[in-house]
């Protein structure tokens, strides 16, 4: 029997992307006049049964979704995000160098 993806996992990688590529930790942050949203900030979108990885890209909350696979099984969502933060690390190590 294989293990069971839960959000909590997809959760725990989403932060750690956003951590590893110095993007913000929260969607968006109080201010005086209400809430900014975190340009570039990860996170999880959960729509037709399934979910999908999104990054903010304007002020108004416009997202994109870097993996351009749309909603899926978590599964597949889990794999998809682990080969992503690998390329990412890989990148680092790369420019280090």
């Amino acid at each position: 029997m294989t293990n069971r993806i839960t959000d909590k996992m997809l959760e725990a990688r989403v932060a750690y992307l956003n951590k590893l590529t110095g993007n913000p930790l929260e969607y968006s942050t109080p201010t005086d006049n209400g809430r900014n949203i975190n340009i570039g900030h990860y996170h999880i979108s959960h729509a037709y049964g399934g979910v999908c990885l999104h990054q903010t890209v304007n002020s108004g909350g416009g997202v994109t979704c870097p993996l351009s696979n749309g909603h899926g099984p978590k599964r597949d969502l889990y794999n998809e995000l682990n080969a992503f933060i690998r390329g990412v690390e890989t990148g680092k190590e790369s420019a280090k160098g």
